[in-house]
């Protein structure tokens, strides 16, 4: 596999806000834009391609929402199987796809499309997942009926999920929780808990971060994703970061991992040279100070591609 230096970098927005209640995460994509990523990215030496969107319809312009339990679930399907094909054809083509969210569920097509991409070659990816909730909710479980809350349980192909969202990498459960990393996770449902340990996903919660600190666990992360895969995608919540990183998120928590951890996970990341794909989502711009919240994304974005000190 090349390393990130010598790949183009392919953005793909996603406005997505169907998978969650409180409105505005259609806007981290702009936001993002609007923080210069591309720019810096192309300040790192990359080549960053013509930027392309997803169409996402609007709650506004839905008849309704569908299901109790799996609100806006053929809207979400859709816009995820037009994504996975996108990431897809992004790395046949020798492309980094980053993906600008966007709620967390548009990570079922994110990921559904780096597993085909690398499944035509006979070989498997692992999955770092960034984040202060488990998104391992099934409809059933779930106590508000938001996909954003189910993406995770949906990829490794948990019983009771929806058989059409956990298919969309053309099989029932797109990736082995064995080579899933779930960090920073602090604010869990109580009936997700119990999906969440019995899953078979390793997990670092706040309090593993509090008592071997960053360093140890960015090690062990590497290890359970690198695993017997031919790297690894990062599907990084920003709601994983503690509020006073990035306030404009639609389901704050306090106690989250601070910028300077944050940074020290992602850099360690780099080093390897096997991250084979990034999106960003939960950025939610309505809630947040002047853009500082993405402008801080667009600093640990860099940091995840490669940005070092000296």
């Amino acid at each position: 596999m090349s390393t990130l230096r010598e790949r183009a970098v392919r953005i793909m927005g996603v406005p997505m806000d169907l998978g969650a209640s409180r409105r505005g995460t259609d806007l981290g994509p702009s936001a993002l834009r609007v923080a210069k990523v591309g720019a810096a990215l192309r300040g790192l030496g990359y080549e960053v391609q013509r930027e392309q969107d997803i169409y996402v319809p609007a709650m506004e312009t839905r008849a309704g929402y569908g299901s109790d339990d799996a609100r806006f679930l053929a809207e979400i399907l859709h816009v995820c199987e037009e994504l996975a094909e996108h990431v897809k054809t992004a790395l046949d083509e020798g492309t980094t796809p980053l993906v600008f969210g966007g709620d967390h569920s548009i990570a079922m097509g994110t990921v559904a499309g780096v597993v085909q991409h690398f499944a035509a070659k006979q070989e498997e990816i692992g999955l770092v997942w960034f984040d202060a909730h488990g998104d391992m909710n099934t409809p059933a479980s779930s106590p508000s009926g938001n996909i954003h809350g189910m993406p995770l349980a949906h990829l490794i192909g948990l019983h009771g999920v929806n058989e059409a969202l956990a298919s969309i990498g053309g099989k029932m459960g797109v990736i082995r929780p064995e080579n899933v990393a779930l960090i920073g996770i602090r604010d869990i449902d109580r009936k997700e808990a119990a999906l969440v340990r019995e899953s078979g996903v390793h997990t670092w919660t706040m309090r593993d971060i509090d008592e071997k600190g960053m360093p140890r666990v960015a090690k062990e992360v590497l290890e359970v994703v690198n695993q017997n895969t031919a790297g690894f995608h990062l599907s990084f919540d920003v709601d994983g970061l503690d509020p006073e990183v990035v306030a404009g998120v639609g389901t704050p928590v306090p106690g989250g991992v601070n910028f300077r951890e944050a940074h020290l996970l992602l850099e360690t990341m780099a080093d390897t040279g096997r991250m084979t794909s990034m999106e960003v989502v939960e950025l939610n711009p309505l809630l947040d100070l002047c853009n500082q919240g993405a402008e801080n994304m667009r600093h640990l974005i860099c940091s995840a591609f490669g940005q070092t000190i000296l």
